[in-house]
């Protein structure tokens, strides 16, 4: 069995209880390493996020940013759709998106992070359908009825 539930919420509310417990506050938003400079904390422990937040507080960060993704059915049908219309995608995909009809409502993604020294340190959790989804969902939007290889209109004689 996984060490990670298939619900976050729980987890959310003891880390906002925890962090405000240290006296300190949360900043919504999401870190996005892509865009900053960012290290992800390699925790083993399913408790270790509180080690995260206790660094932060000895870092004397002011606060920590927090995020969460919970799945929404309009999101869901969406790229069930999309996935239906692709060209490339198989029925296989499309039940597995189905499948994820079952966590409607759950969160299956935190994220918890803290600047110090111009990088962001950053904890994050997932559930495995929350991965699951997310590699359906690129699936969907890499292929969702694009043509690959039909020649551009400029290709045209």
């Amino acid at each position: 069995m996984s060490p990670i539930p298939d619900d976050l919420s729980a987890l959310k509310d003891d880390m906002v209880a925890f962090i405000e417990g240290h006296g300190m506050k949360r900043f919504h938003g999401f870190v996005d390493h892509e865009e900053v400079q960012s290290i992800t904390w390699k925790g083993e422990n399913p408790e270790s996020w509180k080690d995260f937040v206790e660094l932060a507080k000895a870092a004397e960060s002011p606060f920590v940013t927090m995020d969460s993704w919970s799945l929404k059915r309009e999101e869901l049908d969406e790229m069930i759709e999309r996935l239906g219309n692709a060209e490339f995608t198989n029925d296989e995909d499309i039940e597995d998106a189905r499948w994820l009809r079952t966590y409607i409502g759950k969160t299956g993604f935190v994220q918890l992070g803290f600047a110090h020294q111009g990088v962001v340190l950053v904890y994050e959790a997932s559930t495995e359908w929350y991965d699951h989804y997310q590699r359906l969902n690129e699936l969907s939007e890499d292929f969702g009825g694009i043509p690959i290889d039909e020649p551009d209109q400029d290709d045209e004689p």
